[in-house]
């Protein structure tokens, strides 16, 4: 596993400085590049103390020279450090109750391959056999040097595989196997490798906010609509977890039962949101009688044609949403919600159009509504954020390396505080450094 450590420095001088190199390192993952001085302004270290850093980092294989920045004023152009692609790799496992995806990412956030699979979830020992034939395969995509700076397995993966059957309407099938199942353990095991687990929700805004909008924005709710819809929540630049890891997880809102014939029946006088606002429900509307056998492709081509039964679903879908997230904007008041999927193509911008005017239908008197835009990675997003949980973890400023506490044990690190808060001060120190917003 890959480290950044120093010898020959007292033990206080050495933590600062390790605390200071992990800055650097979040504050150029943020902002994709930056100067020297740049640089120095934001850790508030002098251009000397700055310069050593950075030329550890250098020699460590962590950040590149990226030419020169020539903007018109006297003196020497400014050098412009990146994040070295090959400084780091690491592994991403999103797993999910109709699909699992591993894929190879390097140090700056670049999937270098994945593996693939659309199949309801099969038992945990067949999924470990299959995963663990794609690590296999995905390392040797790298060199024996770089296999040696793999940091990890980042693991996203809803809690609960086997809760919510009724909702979704899948089979029972193998998920009431996984209750008890610790997953990062046994691919731990199998593979000799640290593993990081974390909420799929969590992850993917994970993604989000060190890739994507959160380069500018430090504020916002972000929801994936995947086989179910999932959540994350960034306050101050930072993602929030919650006490059991489920901050963000509006699957859980209740709102009013489907209008649809497909949708199954009701236990309540209310329902999740989980049953209206899902692929699966998609899935189920088009085809009640055989949905299991339907893939990404097939919801994708059906999205695209504008089928009569995408549009009624879509139509329930943001209706239940929109009454979500009017509920979400009375208590966060955050500015912005970020919504990304596993349908690409001219799915979001139908969803964001139809999403928007549903939202500001049902806002009450005197209050505004969030803005509302399109995720980066589409359905690379929970991938993207698995495969950052072990670089987050072996390069993020956490506070432990001041204080000189130990970390703990890899696997299972969803429920260590050290692993899963992304600082925020890094996370501000990026923002004003970061790339250009991309339009929708």
């Amino acid at each position: 596993m890959v480290e950044v450590r120093k010898s020959g420095r007292g033990s206080n001088s050495a933590q600062l400085r390790r605390y200071n190199e992990r800055i650097v390192l979040q504050i150029l993952r943020r902002a994709g590049e930056a100067s020297k001085a740049e640089l120095a302004r934001a850790v508030q270290l002098t251009n000397a103390a700055i310069g050593a850093i950075i030329q550890d980092l250098i020699e460590e294989g962590l950040i590149v020279e990226a030419g020169k920045r020539h903007d018109g004023s006297r003196g020497q152009p400014a050098t412009i450090l990146k994040l070295a692609p090959c400084g780091a790799y690491s592994f991403g496992v999103r797993l999910d109750r109709t699909n699992m995806e591993t894929v190879l990412m390097d140090f700056s956030g670049t999937i270098i391959d994945r593996r693939l699979h659309d199949l309801i979830l099969p038992a945990p020992e067949l999924a470990l056999e299959i995963l663990t034939r794609d690590l296999a395969e995905l390392r040797q995509r790298l060199d024996e040097t770089d296999q040696s700076r793999i940091t990890g397995i980042g693991l996203a993966q809803p809690f609960n595989l086997g809760a919510w059957l009724h909702e979704l309407g899948l089979p029972k099938a193998d998920f009431r196997k996984w209750e008890d199942y610790d997953l990062a353990a046994a691919l731990e095991e199998a593979t000799g490798l640290p593993v990081f687990s974390e909420n799929d929700g969590t992850a993917a805004a994970v993604a989000e906010l060190f890739y994507g909008l959160g380069r500018q924005n430090d504020h916002f709710l972000y929801l994936f609509l995947g086989p179910a819809i999932g959540g994350g929540l960034v306050l101050k630049g930072d993602v929030i977890r919650g006490v059991s890891g489920n901050a963000g997880d509006v699957a859980m809102m209740p709102v009013p039962p489907s209008s649809l014939t497909t949708a199954p029946p009701s236990r309540h006088a209310w329902d999740l949101l989980l049953t209206r606002a899902s692929l699966v429900a998609l899935a189920r509307h088009m085809a009640p009688e055989d949905f299991a056998r339907l893939n990404r492709q097939d919801l994708q081509q059906a999205a695209e044609r504008g089928d009569e039964t995408f549009r009624e679903w879509l139509a329930d879908c943001v209706e239940a949403l929109a009454l979500a997230l009017r509920s979400a904007y009375a208590l966060l008041d955050m500015p912005l919600v970020v919504i990304d999927g596993d349908l690409s193509g001219p799915f979001p911008k139908m969803f964001r159009a139809a999403l928007m005017a549903a939202v500001e239908g049902a806002a009450p008197e005197k209050r505004q509504s969030p803005d509302i835009r399109i995720g980066s990675f589409s359905h690379d997003a929970g991938a993207i954020g698995a495969a950052s949980l072990p670089q987050f973890f072996n390069f993020s400023p956490r506070a432990t390396i001041l204080t000189g506490g130990k970390d703990k044990g890899p696997a299972g690190a969803g429920s260590s505080e050290d692993r899963a808060s992304f600082p925020a001060r890094a996370a501000r120190l990026g923002s004003h450094l970061a790339a250009p917003d991309r339009t929708d």
